[in-house]
């Protein structure tokens, strides 16, 4: 196991990775970004909400929209919940992945494990070899019980807010599903 980081810089925004810390964190798949998009965004600070209007537009395959595969990425998320981590929330859109975690292992190390396992299982769905999920992932800490909250909201209307559900508790693939809103 790979120790945690604390205060550290991948090059453009500064993460904060240490043991029991709650975090957000969203990852996509390769496709899911425009490549013009994605070079602003290297180039960029601040341009989350144009990322996320992307992201809710639906660009790429969306392989995650085939029930199969969303299945799987979230049978994969809470494999390890209680033991290695504990999940909070989390949304499988058909591009991206929303969680809310508190991770008992570093989160490049989980983000690791998830995306590795579940790109090698879409692939042999798919029959396929190709690149699942870009490479990085975006993440923030929460900093307080309102943020957490505010957190919480934000990730489990996501699919309402991109059109594919009239309420959180109807997208199959969410803990607000789970919840039963």
């Amino acid at each position: 196991m790979t120790a945690f980081k604390g205060w550290v810089s991948r090059g453009y925004l500064p993460h904060f990775d240490t043991p029991d810390v709650i975090q957000s964190v969203t990852f996509r798949l390769a496709d899911s970004l425009p490549a013009e998009i994605m070079a602003r965004i290297n180039s960029e600070a601040g341009a989350s909400a144009e990322v996320d209007a992307y992201l809710d537009a639906g660009h790429g395959r969306c392989l995650l929209r085939q029930a199969e595969i969303a299945d799987l990425v979230e049978r994969a998320l809470l494999h390890f919940d209680g033991e290695r981590y504990r999940l909070l929330a989390w949304v499988v859109m058909p591009n991206h992945v929303h969680v809310l975690v508190q991770p008992g292992v570093p989160l490049a190390e989980l983000l690791h494990t998830w995306k590795s396992f579940t790109g090698k299982a879409v692939n042999r769905l798919l029959g396929d070899t190709g690149t699942i999920w870009q490479p990085d992932y975006f993440d923030r800490f929460i900093r307080d019980e309102l943020h957490l909250a505010a957190a919480i909201a934000y990730l489990e209307n996501n699919p309402v807010k991109a059109g594919l559900c009239l309420k959180a508790e109807q997208w199959r693939w969410g803990s607000a599903y789970w919840r039963g809103g």
